[in-house]
């Protein structure tokens, strides 16, 4: 499989990224064959694999880590992420140097290894100074603990300000972001990638399939149903009109694969790949089948007819669904943000 550079880090990584959110309570429960989808995808060529400590409340980070425990780990490039809420306590969530200090030695602990390569920080947090963030990664920089870090989610003002802030106070900076990017959520074309080429960062798109929506399991005469639809109804519920419009236009989409004698699979993972500023599309197995219908990805290359029609279909900048965009500020989430004291 070929290679893409990181940003301007000078890692190398698959055009593929193994997602591993699927391995353990939220998605397979087997950790052996977990682990053979993970040597499986190793062994054609993947070198990149993102995890997360909120994945099953751990759980994923120790399928991974004993996948790693038998393949030369130091080919792989392993992220993972902090900020999502690990258990009952406050303080075991979000942004703050003594959750991410405190949090990082548990993510080493459950992979069992000595480095992280991509340390990343999954949503904002509006309630941490962004230099608090930056200051803490840094010192694990320093320490040894992780290579390099990097953004989830993150809005483009917050990506520039981070950039500024690790300049003025002489930090280590993000050096990624994985943004959610598919067919049907595009919102990102406007301003996130070409923030990210601007400083040098690696994208790598969380979603490319878009929730399953463009796996070849919706459309019409299908069961039109996800085992997250309880968990984040809103990006599901069919009497949703942004849902329904989604379903619309997968069985467009659907019909355009077909004219291009390729799978919806290919399609959507190719259009992911071919934008410049990508570095690698998480891809996000539960089972070895679903691996397989998706190493061939790589080898599309979609031509200029397909790519202006999907363009027609869903235009540039746009996301279907506003849901999909993963985080919104607490100043559209909260009325009180936005309305004086009554």
């Amino acid at each position: 499989m070929k290679v893409y550079p990181l940003g301007r880090t000078g890692i190398k990584v698959s055009p593929l990224c193994l997602g591993a959110m699927m391995f353990g309570a939220w998605g397979n429960p087997d950790h052996d064959e977990s682990i053979r989808i993970i040597h499986r995808a190793l062994d054609a060529g993947i070198n990149f694999i993102d995890t997360a400590d909120v994945y099953s409340q751990g759980e994923s980070e120790v399928i991974v880590g004993k996948a790693l425990s038998t393949v030369d780990r130091s080919r792989v490039i392993v992220a993972t992420k902090v900020h999502g809420n690990m258990g009952d306590d406050p303080n075991a969530q979000g942004n703050s140097r003594r959750w991410i200090i405190a949090e990082c030695e548990n993510s080493l602990r459950r992979l069992g290894v000595d480095y992280i390569d991509l340390y990343q920080i999954h949503r904002p947090d509006e309630s941490v100074d962004i230099d608090e963030t930056l200051g803490a990664l840094s010192d694990l920089v320093h320490d040894g603990k992780i290579r390099l870090f990097g953004s989830s989610t993150f809005p483009a003002e917050q990506i520039v300000e981070a950039q500024w802030v690790a300049e003025k106070r002489g930090r280590e900076r993000f050096r990624t972001e994985q943004p959610p990017y598919s067919i049907l959520v595009r919102g990102i074309e406007r301003d996130i990638l070409p923030v990210a080429q601007t400083y040098g960062l690696g994208i790598i798109p969380w979603s490319p399939l878009a929730g399953g929506w463009l796996s070849g399991k919706f459309g019409i005469g299908k069961d039109n149903t996800s085992s997250r639809a309880q968990r984040i109804p809103g990006r599901y519920d069919l009497s949703l009109p942004a849902n329904q419009r989604k379903l619309d236009i997968v069985t467009e989409l659907s019909s355009l694969a077909d004219e291009a004698g390729i799978s919806l699979i290919d399609m959507a993972l190719g259009f992911v790949l071919e934008h410049p500023a990508v570095s690698s599309a998480i891809i996000g197995p539960r089972t070895m089948e679903q691996l397989e219908s998706q190493l061939s990805a790589p080898d599309v290359r979609l031509s200029k007819d397909v790519l202006d029609k999907i363009d027609q279909i869903v235009p540039p900048g746009t996301n279907v669904n506003v849901e999909d965009a993963g985080w919104a500020p607490s100043v559209l989430t909260k009325p009180h943000r936005r309305r004086r004291n009554r």
